[in-house]
Order: C-alpha cells, then structure tokens, then sequence
C-alpha cells in the first residue's frame, strides 16, 4: 500500500484534540485511531503492537539476523489534529497532473501561488488538498502513514536493518505529546519524528519559550474626584504593550529572529491582565527578553505603587539544538538520504516548538523530518502524492544507513 492510501484512510477518522480538557488522549477520535493503527501494525507483522491506557501506540520490528547490534531507530508520528481548524467529516481531493496554477477547493476558498508560490514546483505531481472546509490531518497523518509504508517496505523487500522502534502519540497539537512515552518500552537510543514540512527539510532547532503573564491591580475612584487618586490597571497594560519593541512581533520577525507575542488582553480599571508568549533560538537572546519583562515590572511598580503589577512567568520549552548537537551524525545521516533522493536538504529552525524537542529534553535526542505537506492547521492544508513516496524512500535510506554502520559527523 502507498502512503497516501493510508493518509486517505486515517483522515477519516475525527481526531481534533481539545485543549479544555486534561484527559489523555483528549479526545475519543484519537483512541479510535490508535486502535486502528495498532490492529495495521500487527497485520503488518509488526507482532507486539499495542495502545496504552492513554492511547499512546507502539511497536517494535526486530533486527535482522546480524544486525542485533546496530543502532535502534525510533520514528515517531502524532494522531491528533489542530484544533485551530475543524478535523470533522474531512473529504480528501486528489488532483492528478496537477497544472501548478491557482485550484478552486470549495467553499469559496482557493489556493493560490500568489500566497503559495511553492504550488508551481508541485506541477505534474498528484496534489491531496481538502474541499475548503476542514483541515486535511496530513499534519501529522501523513508522517503516521510515511512511518507504516516505511515498516512495510523494509519486511516486504527484506531490507536488513538493526532494531526499529515505533511511536504514535496523542494530543502533540496541544504541547501533551511527548510527555508520557514510556522509554522504556519505546527503547530507542535514538529517534525521528516525522512531523515537518517539504520533503527535503530537517529540523533540529526550535525556539527557547516561555509564558508571561501580567497581573495589575488597579484602584478605582470616581472618575470626578479620582486625580491622584486612580490607578487605572486597563491603562497600564495598554503601557506594558508600549514598552515593548514594536519590531519584535511574529508579524514582524522570521527565521531565527524571536519575539514577544500578545496573546491576550483584558480587564477593567481595577483589575486588568495581559499576557505574551516569549520566543528565541538564542538562549542567551531568550534570557534577555525575559530579563526585559521582570525590569518592566520593577519599574511600573516603583511608578504605580508597590504590588500594582506582578509578573509570573512560566518555561514551556528550550531549543533541542542544545541537546542534539551532541549526537550531530543523526542530522547527517538524515541530510546524505535527502540528498540521496536528488534534494538539496534543507536546515529550517522551527519557528515553535516540537515533540522532539520535549523528547530531547527527556533523554532521547529526536530532529524532526518533513512529511512533504504544506499550510497545516488550516483549509489549505495540502500534500502530494509524489512527496509522500519520497518521504518514504528517505525514511527507509535512513535506516539502511544506519545498519551498513555509514554514520555520518
């Protein structure tokens, strides 16, 4: 089977997460899915497939005869689907020789290359969108499905191969899914998710983040009679929001540039919040940023008063280059089988956070390979077919790689 029946196959299944809940998976779509895939594995040969009690499915394929002390390679996939976009009733298009010029996908939306002028080097190829109303699920459907074709490849064709571990998680859209992978069960010294974009990409650098949040307690007075009088904690987070660079916003950064996020405002004179989220691949650049927000919050209280304003800040995650660069031949290997397929490997910094770099930082160091699809989380979500095959080939390079002991630095 091709890895773009598979994707057709798993976006049918509703899997959108929710974030409003702490249960795991969050929501029963993902279960269903799960047992789905463990009931494939099997029928794969892949013979200790199972879903634990929080939905989490692994497997193990064996190494081959000789083989035994070779490296063990983990690949690892999410189930869940973004809830920015609805994931319900998801109807798959296939567009074949696709013409490279803009597509009608219903709904009144269409893709065009004017807003995705990567669409005119996907021209001949098959093309997976959706019908404009839903989400696709190719994040991270297609990397589930590039794993399973790869898995099937390897025993079909008897592909020598040292130990290959197997992992699809739940809830990874809402920063739940590399948190209860149980290592010791995964037992990989090493692994990949495959959770990225264009075919030829490799990630191993993510942003530093963190949470910040202000709380201000105003006092509120008659307006009539409130000069010296009034703290207005609506004013003050409309000045916490002057303070900070105008330049250093997502709408106005890229690359590895980071930036302060404003994610929510809200109050009244008495009582006001404003909260940001905090982004930099340079730790040290991170660490100013926050360094910049305690002075904020020292300063407006020697303005307004002792206790007007108090600051929690919360780490969310850290860059997983600081982890991986250590084992830097897992990048290489990966960089010689992309190039291997006739690509010219692309190193993009996640402008985010990722699985693997929650897995790097619990021990497993973990870059992240492309799936070959584009605009995730939305109605132009979309893949081909051709990538998908690509992606496979590459995944299946890596592991005979690793198994000839051609270990690159």
């Amino acid at each position: 089977m091709r890895a773009f029946e598979r994707l057709l196959r798993y976006a049918a299944v509703f899997t959108t997460s929710d974030e409003q809940t702490d249960a795991v998976p969050s929501t029963p779509g993902q279960l269903e899915l799960a047992n789905l895939l463990a009931k494939e594995m099997k029928e794969l040969g892949i013979a200790d497939a199972s879903v634990d009690g929080h939905g989490y499915v692994v497997g193990h394929i064996p190494p081959t005869k000789g083989f035994e002390e070779k490296p063990r390679i983990g690949f690892i996939a999410h189930m869940d689907t973004a809830p920015d976009c609805t994931g319900k009733n998801v109807k798959p298009k296939l567009i074949p020789d696709y013409n490279g010029e803009d597509l009608c996908l219903g709904n009144g939306r269409k893709l065009t290359t004017a807003q995705f002028p990567h669409l005119k080097s996907l021209k001949g190829r098959t093309l997976i969108t959706t019908d404009g109303s839903t989400l696709l699920g190719a994040d991270d459907k297609a990397g589930i499905a590039e794993i399973l074709t790869m898995a099937e490849t390897l025993m079909e064709e008897d592909i020598p191969h040292g130990g290959i571990s197997i992992a699809f998680t739940p809830d990874e859209e809402i920063g739940h899914g590399a948190a209860l992978l149980d290592f010791s069960v995964f037992g990989a010294d090493f692994a990949y998710t495959v959770d990225g974009g264009a075919e030829n990409e490799i990630e191993y650098e993510n942003f530093n983040a963190a949470k910040a949040v202000f709380e201000i307690s105003g006092i509120s007075v008659h307006p009539g009679e409130s000069k010296n009088r009034m703290v207005n904690a609506a004013l003050i987070a409309c000045e916490i929001a002057s303070m900070l660079p105008q330049a250093e916003t997502p709408a106005h950064t890229e690359d590895r540039e980071g930036f302060y996020h404003l994610t929510d405002i809200s109050g009244d004179v008495e009582h006001a919040i404003i909260a940001y989220i905090v982004r930099d691949h340079d730790a040290g650049l991170f660490e100013a940023k926050l360094a910049t927000l305690r002075l904020m919050e020292k300063v407006l209280n020697e303005k307004y008063g002792a206790g007007t304003v108090r600051l929690t800040i919360t780490e969310q995650y850290r860059n997983m280059l600081e982890k991986i660069r250590p084992h830097m031949h897992i990048v290489e290997t990966a960089r010689r089988c992309i190039a291997a397929q006739g690509l010219s490997p692309v190193d993009r910094p996640v402008r985010g956070g990722t699985d693997g770099a929650r897995l790097s930082f619990r021990g497993l160091p973990c870059p992240n390979l492309g799936t070959g699809g584009y605009a995730f989380h939305g109605p132009y979500e979309h893949i081909s077919v051709e990538g998908m095959d690509v992606v496979v080939r590459i995944l299946c390079a890596i592991v005979s790689a690793y198994a000839a002991g051609v270990f690159y630095s």
